[in-house]
């Protein structure tokens, strides 16, 4: 009766380690090259500047009076592409200082009506 019991929890051990190897997972790992590095925190900065400049009082509120909701651009500057927020920042750069705010309003209201066109954003809803 006892070696009965034992064969039967034996047997019920082997039975689950045997089930449990089938359970093993891997994990896949890569390294990470310094291009990809750097591009990475180049997007970064470009998208920490652009938002910084979205965020004053007079982009805002001319975004306000074109129709467009602030928080709304600024939370789709994250899923830009980096040609597309590398464009918008090179038209940041060429804005004479102190007279942007319309040039900048104007450069994200045209990257986000083609990114309506294209079918990426649902920004424009139908009125």
């Amino acid at each position: 009766m006892r070696s009965e019991k034992l064969r039967n929890i034996v047997v019920r051990l082997v039975s689950l380690s045997l089930l449990s190897l089938g359970l093993a997972q891997t994990s896949g790992a890569a390294m990470i090259g310094t291009q990809q590095v750097v591009q990475s925190e180049a997007r970064d900065a470009s998208v920490m500047r652009i938002q910084t400049i979205l965020t004053r009082a007079d982009v805002a509120s001319q975004m306000v009076a074109l129709g467009v909701d602030p928080l709304a651009v600024q939370s789709r500057v994250g899923n830009m592409t980096d040609a597309e927020l590398f464009a918008l920042e090179g038209r940041l750069d060429q804005q004479i200082a102190g007279s942007g705010a319309v040039g900048v309003i104007g450069a994200v209201f045209l990257v986000l009506l083609i990114l309506e066109l294209v079918g990426i954003t649902d920004i424009f809803k139908s009125f």
